[in-house]
């Protein structure tokens, strides 16, 4: 197995703009395995390189199903993603769970929260030992109000 190219190390103190174009690399990396990757997995998904190291590829996906689909039938794929020039060093692959973009309710004046409901997130933060999250709980009886 051929040594991993470490993009990020360098011999040159690096400066910002310099590690933005490192960054910029990788990502570019990425975005091209995942193009080639793609087609070749379970379908329907879209699935997202997010790392590539050391002959582990790491993807995310949205779909469960998929994702387990593709975690029983791991080794064909590495045997089938291996063939390309660019996975030649696969070795294993890692899959995450990759949560949807689901876009938030905000609370708003046309969804009131009655003033008991508020009442009981008062009382329930008073009960809760964890500070930060009693804090949190105070904090949202405060803004539906």
């Amino acid at each position: 197995m051929s040594q991993p190219k470490n993009l990020f190390k360098s011999n040159q103190p690096q400066t910002k703009a310099a590690n933005i174009q490192q960054l910029t690399k990788q990502v570019q990396y990425w975005q091209m395995l995942t193009k080639i990757i793609q087609p070749l997995l379970p379908q329907p998904e879209q699935w997202q390189v997010v790392c590539y190291q050391h002959g582990v590829l790491t993807i995310t996906g949205e779909n469960q199903a998929m994702i387990s689909q593709l975690g029983y039938l791991q080794k064909q794929y590495v045997a089938q993603l291996s063939q390309r020039e660019e996975l030649k060093d696969l070795q294993k692959i890692q899959v995450r769970l990759r949560t949807k973009n689901i876009q938030k309710k905000s609370i708003n004046k046309d969804h009131p929260v009655s003033a008991e409901t508020q009442q009981m997130l008062q009382s329930a933060a008073q009960f809760v030992n964890d500070p930060k999250l009693s804090q949190a709980i105070r904090n949202l009886a405060s803004v539906i109000k």
